[in-house]
């Protein structure tokens, strides 16, 4: 299976827009954002949880990035609410279940392979960072070799400088509405903009929370 598997393209889904699909476990369904393989993929999707539904146990062979979007997200090693952001280094193994249902976004097999981090964060209570421009908060959930995982919060009425991504950018929106030249970008929102892509970010009267990530795509063109 390939969806928006040419890493050089930018690619933008409302995902309020896309249908679920189903898993091949019961209870368990996928919005597919980005995909390359089959069950075993490198792939960026939403994964919704039915109330007491559960996965079999897996090994994560490239890794596994998760950010609980609503419900609770549980496996052997904790209960996980929403605003958690967590991730799984390389074979690492797991059997994930929810008992009220959950809604994830999730990344697989995306990771360098030296990177053993394992990251447990409550978004909720973390702290924010001060922005390069006034308005902006950064939260950062990790860093390796220069790819980088964040959270940034977007006062109403923001502006940054218009700037380049040479190793890419990732952004899903997850509160407001994020906006730039190109268009504007509801919560819900997946945004990936290609290696050397540049742009002119900005809020309006909502302001936005997004997740954000840079550099990953040099390994992945």
């Amino acid at each position: 299976m390939n969806i928006n598997s040419d890493f050089s393209l930018k690619a933008v889904i409302n995902t309020a827009d896309l249908d679920w699909n189903l898993s091949p476990i019961p209870g368990i369904e996928r919005k597919y954002l980005d995909r390359v393989g089959d069950e075993v993929a490198k792939a960026s999707s939403l994964v919704k949880y039915s109330p007491k539904s559960s996965f079999t146990e897996h090994t994560h062979g490239r890794g596994e990035e998760i950010l609980v979007l609503e419900g609770a997200f549980s496996d052997e090693n904790g209960d996980y609410s929403a605003g958690t952001y967590i991730r799984n280094p390389p074979n690492s193994k797991h059997a994930p279940y929810s008992k009220e249902g959950c809604v994830l976004f999730v990344k697989l097999r995306q990771f360098n392979d030296q990177d053993g981090s394992i990251v447990r964060i409550d978004t909720t209570t973390a702290p924010w960072h001060p922005g390069l421009v006034p308005g902006l908060s950064v939260m950062p959930l990790h860093e390796f070799d220069g790819v980088g995982t964040a959270l940034v919060h977007w006062a109403p009425n923001t502006i940054f400088n218009p700037h380049v991504h040479p190793g890419g950018e990732e952004i899903f929106v997850l509160k407001g509405v994020f906006h730039d030249e190109h268009g504007s970008y509801p919560a819900r929102t997946w945004i990936r903009s290609p290696r050397y892509s540049k742009h002119a970010p900005f809020t309006k009267s909502e302001g936005a929370l997004i997740y954000v990530k840079t550099g990953h795509l040099s390994n992945l063109v």
